[in-house]
C-alpha cells in the first residue's frame, strides 16, 4: 500500500499488512482531526518506508499526559502518522486517509465510543469498546507475534 500527503512532497509505502486498525472517537482526537473521529492503522515503523521527502516530527501533548509525535508534511501540514508514547517509535499509527486507497484498510475495532458524535452511526459486526480493549481478546494472532517480535527485538 502506498500514500502520500496532500502536496505529494511526502510519499510512503507499506512493506506488510497493518496489524490492526482503530477508528477511535475520543475527544482529543477529534480536536486533531478537526473530525468526529480519526482512524489510525497500526504497522510496524520498519514496514513503513518513506518514498519521497522528509517529514517533520511534531510534538503533541495526549490525553494520557505522556504526549504523541506526529509526523507532518512540513510544505502542506498534513498529519501522515504517530507515535505514541507506550511503544515509542517501534510502531506507527498511520493516517488511514492518507492512503492512495483507504478503503483497503476498514476499522477493526472502535474506541472510545462514549464520546462517540451521536450522529455517527457504528456498524454491525465490528467490536465497539466505549473506551479502549485488551488487544488479546481482539487481535488477530499473526498480528500480536508480529508486535510480540518487535517488542522482544528490541528489549
Amino acid at each position: 500500500m502506498q500514500g502520500h500527503c496532500t502536496c505529494g512532497d511526502i510519499r510512503y509505502r507499506l512493506t506488510d499488512r497493518p496489524l490492526f486498525t482503530h477508528c477511535c472517537h475520543c475527544r482529543w482526537c477529534q480536536r486533531e482531526t478537526g473530525s468526529a473521529f480519526v482512524l489510525n492503522a497500526l504497522i510496524e515503523t520498519a514496514c513503513l518506508e518513506v518514498t519521497e521527502g522528509s517529514t517533520e516530527a511534531v510534538e503533541t501533548p495526549s490525553e494520557s499526559g505522556r504526549g504523541q509525535i506526529i509526523h507532518r508534511c512540513p510544505r502542506c501540514r498534513v498529519a501522515l502518522w504517530s507515535h505514541y508514547s507506550g511503544a515509542g517509535a517501534l510502531f506507527a499509527f498511520v493516517r488511514v486517509g492518507t492512503l492512495e486507497d483507504p478503503d483497503r484498510v476498514p476499522p477493526d475495532i472502535h474506541i472510545f465510543t462514549a464520546s462517540k458524535q451521536p450522529w455517527v452511526v457504528l456498524p454491525p459486526g465490528v467490536p465497539a469498546m466505549e473506551a479502549f480493549y485488551r488487544r488479546s481478546e481482539h487481535w488477530p494472532d499473526w498480528a500480536l507475534a508480529r508486535r510480540e517480535a518487535v517488542l522482544a527485538h528490541h528489549m
